[in-house]
């Protein structure tokens, strides 16, 4: 049987795949450097947890690659003094890596038995600064309002609601449009009200639960 160095890998995912794509944040590459993803990843999983592939969650949800993890904290930029909004806990990953560089987080998953997993390995990793809440991101109501939103599943077009959740000054990670010509956005939220939509890369992501398009009608 062999015996997997995580440690290694984890180092070599960070040095092979995520600085390779332009991540050289000092924080986030910590953070990434340090949380132990194969601690968030099914045990039929495990080996393949520092592998450039998305991994299945279950109710076919699954876990980003680690360069679009690694792309999506550096684009936002979070400090230690601001809240996040995590939008899609799925494994409870980014919201590990999240809770290091946040002040608080609040990660929201719309399944309930992906919710408790992701808090069950947050706890065991002594994060005590994120929160899971069970929520549909489309019908969750709030009145807080966030520094920094990441939001972990593709949209077709921005949700209005999203953008209401951020602070003056705050900015949101997002892919939205239609594959194949999906785009990571930074939603930046202006003083005066309106937002501005900053755009960083292509990509494609599978939809979050109510964020595909509406079908198209043929006759």
């Amino acid at each position: 049987m062999t015996t997997i160095d995580y440690a290694k890998a984890r180092e070599t995912m960070v040095e092979q795949q995520v600085r390779p794509w332009d991540v050289f944040d000092p924080a986030v590459l910590d953070a990434i450097a340090t949380v132990p993803r194969e601690r968030f990843v099914a045990d039929a999983h495990r080996a393949l947890a520092y592998s450039d592939l998305e991994l299945p969650l279950g109710h076919g949800e699954t876990m980003l690659k680690p360069v679009i993890e690694g792309r999506a904290l550096q684009a936002l930029s979070v400090r230690e003094h601001e809240d996040v909004l995590e939008i899609g806990t799925g494994s409870g990953y980014v919201a590990a890596c999240l809770g290091r560089l946040a002040r608080d987080v609040v990660s929201i998953e719309r399944h309930a038995d992906l919710a408790d997993a992701a808090r069950a390995r947050l706890q065991a990793q002594g994060i005590a600064n994120v929160r899971v809440e069970t929520a549909d991101a489309f019908v969750w109501r709030s009145d807080r309002k966030f520094d920094a939103i990441l939001v972990g599943g593709a949209v077709a077009a921005i949700p209005e609601a999203f953008s209401a959740w951020l602070r003056p000054g705050g900015r949101m990670f997002i892919v939205h449009g239609v594959a194949p010509a999906m785009e990571a956005a930074l939603v930046h939220a202006e003083s005066d009200g309106r937002t501005r939509v900053e755009s960083l890369f292509e990509t494609v992501l599978p939809y979050l639960a109510g964020g595909a398009p509406a079908p198209q009608f043929r006759f």
